[in-house]
């Protein structure tokens, strides 16, 4: 099965062509520009390099969240229309899982991926391999690092954590987990596409129409108005 994948959920660009058990091309930046001009050239080209065309796809994944709000709608938007335009099968993986799955395959304890959220808090899951499967042990959400960090040490085992915002939370978390911690090498710090393409290879065709991304929170803007929006019923 010829499948593309594609991630602009955060500020990686992942784009890859997978075949079967063959990774035939990937194309990964990380660089602060604007997904929507970039994404479908970056797929033309992949695909281009990669002597395919887009009616040789057999199916479409896409990361479907959480991240940035305006990149995990770009690359869900790009993926629901190529889907339905070739009428072919598509699917959703968290973004999360493709992180983990980029790193943690032989590491011997729980993997917890993770996106800066502001203020003290981090999208994150936890996630372990097991006889070369990826499990999700909890769901993906949304949390301050310190209360994370308070539910792993109730674990008692060792726990890597990957993403390119761990900068900004590697302090917190060696304070309170010490020993406990470990963390990704650089290169292991982009999602790969492959992953996400792997991830969604047997997943189940989700409904074009119907499916949207999983954003976990709202953005600001649409909590704001939701909350006028209560405000002025109950008037």
């Amino acid at each position: 099965m010829k499948i593309l994948a594609i991630d602009t959920s955060n500020y990686t660009l992942g784009i890859a062509l997978v075949d079967d058990d063959k990774i035939i091309g990937e194309y990964i930046t990380n660089i602060k520009k604007n997904h929507s001009v970039r994404v479908m050239p970056a797929i033309e080209m992949l695909l281009k390099d990669c002597d395919t065309l887009p009616q040789d796809l057999e199916k479409i994944v896409v990361a479907e969240g959480p991240g940035s709000y305006t990149g995990v709608r770009i690359g869900v938007t790009i993926a629901k229309t190529l889907a339905w335009t070739l009428n072919i099968p598509l699917s959703g993986v968290s973004s999360l899982a493709v992180l983990a799955a980029s790193a943690g395959s032989y590491f011997n304890g729980v993997i917890s991926p993770l996106f800066d959220a502001r203020r003290g808090q981090i999208y994150t899951g936890l996630y372990q391999f097991q006889e070369s499967r990826l499990l999700d042990l909890t769901s993906d959400h949304l949390t301050l690092t310190v209360n994370w960090t308070q539910r792993l040490l109730e674990r008692e085992e060792p726990v890597l954590f990957v993403g390119n915002d761990l900068s900004i939370h590697k302090e917190q978390i060696k304070a309170d987990l010490g020993e406990r911690a470990f963390f990704a090498r650089l290169t292991e710090q982009n999602p790969r596409p492959a992953e996400l393409a792997i991830l969604g290879r047997d997943k189940e065709a989700v409904n074009i129409h119907n499916f949207v991304p999983n954003y976990i929170r709202l953005a600001e803007a649409e909590a704001k108005w939701i909350e006028a929006t209560k405000g002025s019923k109950s008037q």
